[in-house]
């Protein structure tokens, strides 16, 4: 890996960083023709909320953030209830230009804090049309365990996801 970041929890003076990372990626997916996430579709509102409801993590190297991640304690819209044995990464972001290896990075600092808590499981999920996406998971270590044909998404739309997990420890 040749990301060496500094990681910190993000707060509300990191709101217009994340929507920037959201929609900053959003683009890069759109002009690729990978139909994911779309630019405006989480604003300052929603990583509010994820901020208080979870943890948002923002990773920074030599003073400019290089990306960030939300990491939920359940995820009842992909995975049904659970028992509290998992940690549920989302919008792993990655800013344009960051050095290689900073989403592997981020991955691998979600899956300290998840085992911190003493979960085993690193779970998530990405649109189950997402090939390229998926093989990057499955390279880190991560194991198909289902799909979720339905989740539930903006506007009462819905969507099928691949559920992915990774044990810890």
């Amino acid at each position: 890996m040749t990301a060496q970041l500094a990681f910190r929890r993000a707060d509300a003076d990191d709101l217009d960083v994340l929507v920037s990372l959201y929609d900053d990626a959003a683009r890069w997916m759109v002009d690729r023709g990978i139909d994911q996430w779309k630019p405006g579709e989480k604003d300052a509102d929603h990583f509010r909320l994820r901020i208080k409801e979870g943890e948002v993590w923002i990773a920074a190297r030599d003073g400019g953030v290089a990306g960030a991640f939300e990491l939920w304690w359940e995820d009842e819209p992909a995975w049904g209830a659970q028992p509290p044995v998992a940690g549920y990464v989302h919008r792993l972001m990655v800013r344009r230009g960051a050095p290689g290896g900073t989403g592997a990075a981020l991955l691998a600092h979600a899956e300290r804090r998840i085992a911190e808590t003493g979960r085993s499981l690193c779970r998530l999920d990405c649109v189950a049309t997402n090939a390229r996406l998926r093989a990057y998971y499955e390279g880190r270590g991560y194991a198909v365990v289902g799909e979720q044909p339905f989740k539930a998404g903006a506007g009462g739309s819905s969507y099928g996801v691949t559920l992915l997990e990774k044990p810890l420890g």
